[in-house]
C-alpha cells in the first residue's frame, strides 16, 4: 500500500502528463489486439503517426474526467478497463470473423451469447466469466482501499480543464476529417478500422446511425426523381391491389450461409471439386458475381438489401437495420410488392427465429409466415452445431403447397457458418485439402469445403425436386458473404472480398443472361426478367440503374421512406405490419390423456422446441415425438383444459402459442 501511495505522489499528481502517456500506451495495446501483432501496431504508428496520435488524443480525453475525483487511481483503472475491454473484445471477434467490433454489436449481444458455444469452448467461457467476476471484485477492493488525494477537488478548475479538453477533442476530430486524415464513410469496415484506428471507428459506429438527411431533401426533390407520368398524377407512388399471381412463377430466394467457390482462394488445393453441381448450374443458367455488403459476417444485411433494394451503405458503419429502424417501422420490400399482385410470402431459416430479431422484423417486411428452426423436425447438425441445409428442401416445397396461388419464399441457410476448427474434426471427409499454407488452415478449409460440398448436394436435390414440381418456379441462389476465414484481396482470384456468385435457376426455360450486380439490385433484376414491375424501388432500379444520379436518388428515396416525410407516398406509408404466422404447418392439440399420474398431450406438428404452457407460463415438458408431448410437473386437474403448446427458442423466448 505504501508503494501505491508513493506511486501516486510521484506520478499521478500531474494528471495531464500521466493521462497522455497512459493514452499512448492504451492505444498501442488496442491496436496490437486488433492486428494480433505488436509489430503491426508499431508499423501503424510509424506509417500513420497523425492517425495514431489522433486516436490517442481521443483516449486521453476520456481520462480527463479523473480531474473530478480524489480517487484518481480508481477512476484511471475503471476507464482503462473499459478501453482494455474494447481492445480485447475486438481482438477476439477478429479471430472469429472478418468484421471488427462495433457499437451495433452491443445491440446484438443476446444473439452473440446465444451462439457463443459454437465459437468458444466451455472452459474458455468459464474462464471469461471468472475473469469478469475477478475484475468486478478487484474494482470494489480498489475503490475501498486505494489512496485518494488529500486536497479537495477544485471543481471550477477541473470542469474548465475538462471543457478545454472536450473542445480540443472536437476541434481535432473536425480537423482530422477536413484534412482527410480520417474518413467519415466506411466502404469497408474492416479496412476503416485498420486505416483510421479502433477508437475513432468504434465511436463513429455510435455517433453515425441511420440514413443522414440528404442535401436538398424536399418534397419537390423526391417527386422529381421519377419522370413525369411514371407515377401518379401528383408524382407519388400509389399501391394498387391486382390479381395477377397466376401469370407469374413461384419465386424462391435461397441465401446460402458463407457459400463461395473455395477454388477462388489462392494457395489451396482439393482432392476433388467441392461444388460440382453449383458450377454446372452456373454454366447452364443466368449467373454472375453478386456484390454483398459484408465480409465474414452480416447475413441480415445481405438479406435486407436483396429484399428491399436499399443499400446498407446508406446507414451508419456497421449498422443492422434489423436492429434499428425496422423494429419500429415497415419498409417497402419485394414481399410487400408481390402481395399486391396476389402472392403469398414466406420466410424460412434453419436457425433461431429470434436471431437478428427476425420474428419481430419480418412482419415489417411483409411476410405472411416465418418457419424457423423451432418449427422443424429431423434436424441434423454439423460438427460445430449448426443445422444442416438438407431439410430446407421440404420446407420450401411445403410452403408452396400450403397455398393455392403463387408464392414468394425467402430462405436463409446456416450450414456453412463458422467458427471453422483449426484441428481435425472430420475423420473421413468427402473432400480433402491437399495443399494449404499451414496446418491450421488445412483443417479450417477442410471443414469448410465439406460444408460447401454438402450444401452443393442439397442444391442438386432441391433443383431436381423443383424440376418435377407442377408449377413454374424461379430459384435465385447466392452466398450471403465470404466465410470468416483469414482471407485477403490478394488471395482471391477475383481480387474482391465482397463478391459471391449467384444463379437464377428455373424450371420453364428462362433465357440465360449473365451479369454482375449488387445484392440491392438482384431482386428488381429477377422481377424484370419475369415481367414484374410492381413496387416503387423495383421500378426505380429497373428504369434508372444506369442513370447518373442512380445511387444519390436511391439514398434519397430510402431516407424519405424510412426517416423522412414519406413524400413519395403522399405523406403516409401505405404498408402495415403483417399478421405473420410462425410456421407453415399448424401445431394442434388433439387430446390430453392421463396415464397413471402423468399427463400427455397428443397432437400434430410438435418439435423439440414445443413446450406445454399454462396462462403464458412454460411448463416442464418432454418431447416424445411429433405427435406427443409429456408433462413433467404436477398441475391442478382443473387447469388441464387450459393448457396450450408454445414454441420456445433456446433463449426462452416464446415465438408462438396455440389458440
Amino acid at each position: 500500500m505504501e508503494k501505491l501511495k508513493s506511486f501516486y505522489r510521484k506520478y499521478l499528481r500531474n494528471s495531464i502528463v500521466f493521462s497522455a502517456v497512459l493514452a499512448l500506451a492504451m492505444n498501442l495495446f488496442i491496436e496490437t489486439m486488433a492486428r494480433h501483432s505488436l509489430i503491426g501496431s508499431l508499423r501503424f504508428f510509424a506509417e500513420s503517426p497523425a492517425v495514431f496520435l489522433f486516436n490517442s488524443f481521443i483516449i486521453f480525453a476520456t481520462y480527463s474526467i479523473v480531474l473530478l475525483f480524489r480517487r484518481k487511481i480508481f477512476w484511471y483503472v475503471v476507464i482503462s478497463a473499459l478501453w482494455v475491454a474494447l481492445g480485447v473484445t475486438n481482438g477476439i471477434i477478429l479471430l472469429n470473423r472478418m468484421t471488427p467490433f462495433t457499437v451495433k454489436d452491443m445491440a446484438n449481444l443476446g444473439d452473440g451469447l446465444s451462439i457463443a458455444t459454437n465459437y468458444l469452448s466451455t472452459a474458455t467461457l468459464i474462464l471469461a466469466i471468472v475473469g469478469i467476476l475477478v475484475l468486478v471484485a478487484g474494482l470494489i477492493l480498489l475503490f475501498l482501499f486505494a489512496p485518494k488525494a488529500k486536497r479537495k477537488v477544485n471543481y471550477k478548475r477541473s470542469i474548465a480543464a475538462i471543457l478545454i479538453v472536450a473542445i480540443a477533442t472536437f476541434g481535432a476530430w473536425q480537423g482530422a476529417v477536413k484534412t482527410k486524415t480520417v474518413e467519415t464513410f466506411f466502404g469497408n469496415l474492416a479496412y476503416a478500422y485498420r486505416d483510421y484506428g479502433v477508437p475513432y471507428c468504434f465511436i463513429s459506429t455510435w455517433l453515425n446511425t441511420g440514413i443522414r438527411k440528404p442535401d436538398g431533401y424536399s418534397e419537390q426533390a423526391v417527386k422529381s426523381i421519377f419522370k413525369s407520368g411514371e407515377l401518379s398524377k401528383d408524382g407519388t407512388y400509389k399501391v394498387e391491389k391486382k390479381d395477377e399471381d397466376e401469370k407469374h412463377p413461384n419465386i424462391i430466394f435461397l441465401q446460402l450461409e458463407s457459400f463461395i467457390d473455395p477454388t477462388l482462394v489462392e494457395g489451396f488445393s482439393y482432392s476433388k471439386d467441392p461444388m460440382p453441381n453449383y458450377r454446372k448450374l452456373m454454366k447452364e443458367y443466368s449467373s454472375g458475381y453478386l456484390t454483398v455488403p459484408s465480409v465474414g459476417a452480416g447475413t441480415a444485411n445481405t438479406e435486407f438489401e436483396s429484399m428491399t433494394g436499399i443499400s446498407v451503405k446508406f446507414f451508419g458503419p456497421g449498422e443492422y437495420p434489423y436492429k434499428s429502424v425496422l423494429l419500429e417501422k415497415t419498409c417497402e420490400s419485394i414481399p410487400y410488392d408481390l402481395k399486391n399482385i396476389g402472392y403469398s410470402t414466406h420466410a424460412i431459416h434453419n436457425h433461431r427465429g429470434a436471431f437478428y430479431g427476425r420474428n419481430k422484423v419480418f412482419p415489417n417486411l411483409g411476410f405472411d409466415t416465418f418457419t424457423s428452426l423451432e418449427y422443424m423436425n429431423n434436424v441434423v447438425k454439423t460438427a460445430k452445431n449448426w443445422a444442416k441445409d438438407g431439410l430446407l428442401t421440404d420446407q420450401m416445397i411445403d410452403a408452396m403447397k400450403s397455398t393455392e396461388g403463387r408464392d414468394y419464399i425467402y430462405t436463409i441457410s446456416v450450414q456453412g457458418h463458422g467458427k471453422y476448427p483449426t484441428e481435425q474434426v472430420l475423420e473421413n471427409p468427402a473432400v480433402s485439402v491437399t495443399k494449404a499454407p499451414s496446418e491450421e488452415q488445412k483443417w479450417q478449409y477442410e471443414y469448410y469445403v465439406n460444408q460447401v460440398y454438402e450444401m452443393d448436394l442439397f442444391i442438386k436435390d432441391l433443383t431436381d425436386r423443383l424440376s418435377q414440381f407442377d408449377e413454374d418456379v424461379v430459384l435465385v441462389m447466392y452466398g450471403d458473404h465470404l466465410p470468416a476465414l483469414d482471407m485477403t484481396e490478394e488471395q482471391m482470384k477475383n481480387k474482391d472480398l465482397f463478391s459471391t456468385e449467384y444463379i437464377i435457376w428455373d424450371n420453364f426455360g428462362l433465357k440465360k443472361e449473365d451479369k454482375n450486380q449488387a445484392a440491392y439490385e438482384i431482386g428488381a433484376d429477377v422481377l424484370n426478367r419475369l415481367g414484374i414491375h410492381e413496387g416503387l424501388l423495383t421500378e426505380y432500379h429497373q428504369k434508372y440503374e444506369n442513370s447518373a444520379g442512380y445511387m444519390k436518388n436511391l439514398e434519397m428515396l430510402a431516407y424519405d421512406m424510412l426517416y423522412g416525410q414519406d413524400y413519395i407516398y403522399g405523406g403516409k406509408s401505405p404498408f402495415k405490419p403483417t399478421d405473420m404466422k410462425m410456421g407453415i404447418n399448424p401445431i394442434k392439440i388433439n387430446d390430453i390423456v392421463k396415464i397413471g399420474e402423468d399427463y400427455y398431450i397428443k397432437g400434430e406438428n410438435f418439435t423439440e422446441y414445443s413446450k406445454i404452457s399454462l396462462d403464458g407460463e412454460v411448463l416442464d415438458t418432454i418431447y416424445l415425438g411429433p405427435t406427443i408431448l409429456g408433462l413433467k410437473e404436477e398441475v391442478d386437474p382443473s387447469d388441464i383444459s387450459r393448457m396450450k403448446i408454445s414454441q420456445v427458442e433456446k433463449n426462452k423466448e416464446i415465438l408462438s402459442t396455440t389458440e
